[in-house]
């Protein structure tokens, strides 16, 4: 069991940052499976501590993870200008390409699964693609939440005054040792521009918790997408990735 981290393995990115990246599994059937994580969340929080990676793991492939920009054991400037979805993106592609690996499956949650839909339709080298943690946000950009308040909610003193969902992502963070300065110069920067879900060939698994504020309409996502199922699994944003209805649908798609 993975019941700890491996030392991190390190690239530089386009701009100068180090980022960690985790070899969770060297198997040895291709193609490899690649996990990338929610904000203010990490590789060790979104998916060993929870058990998902064992699962993964499992299945005998190789299995990567990212600590994106910010997050985790990389980089985690305070400038604003370091930190957004874009350059999230053409980090997990240039971790790819650098790694020299043909095809890839692609697992996201919460932002994680929106930066996994937005690279899923650019990138012809994702193979299947799990889409989690969001609902139409990614199509529309109207979300539950604004990024400048989130912004403020990282750099007040405290949690008073904050609504749940500020309150929630706040001691999340702090819980998941962030850096909330990081985060702050994330949310300065956040933007919601529509995916084009149309664009993703890949085969394609959509998932969202049933009471899930991040995450409403699902079928907005999975609708566009030629080859997508939409599985409904039980819990809000914080629970319903560690139901075992979650985990069961991840595992049967990738296996």
């Amino acid at each position: 069991m993975t019941d700890a981290m491996p030392e991190p393995n390190r690239f530089t990115t386009f701009d100068g940052l180090s980022l960690a990246w985790y070899e969770l599994a060297q198997g040895n059937t291709e193609p490899p499976i690649i996990l990338h994580h929610g904000f203010s969340s990490s590789a060790y929080f979104e998916w060993v501590e929870c058990g998902i990676a064992d699962a993964v793991i499992g299945l005998g492939r190789r299995v990567i993870a990212l600590d994106a920009r910010g997050h985790g054991s990389s980089d985690k400037p305070h400038e604003a200008r370091f930190h957004g979805r874009d350059l999230m993106e053409r980090d997990l592609m240039e971790l790819v390409t650098s790694l020299d690996i043909a095809t890839y499956d692609l697992v996201g949650y919460s932002m994680g699964g929106g930066i996994a839909a937005r690279v899923a339709a650019k990138d012809n080298r994702v193979r299947r693609v799990v889409i989690s943690g969001v609902g139409e946000g990614i199509v529309t950009g109207n979300v539950a939440f604004s990024g400048k308040a989130l912004a403020a909610a990282f750099r007040a003193e405290s949690d008073d005054g904050l609504s749940e969902i500020e309150r929630n992502m706040r001691n999340g963070a702090i819980a998941r040792n962030n850096d909330l300065l990081a985060l702050a110069a994330h949310c300065e920067v956040i933007s919601f521009p529509p995916v084009d879900l149309a664009a993703i060939t890949a085969d394609t698994l959509v998932m969202a918790g049933d009471t899930d504020p991040l995450a409403q309409r699902p079928e907005a996502i999975a609708d566009p997408i030629a080859q997508s199922r939409l599985v409904i699994v039980p819990g809000d944003h914080w629970h319903s990735k560690r139901s075992p209805e979650f985990r069961a649908a991840l595992i049967d798609f990738l296996s």
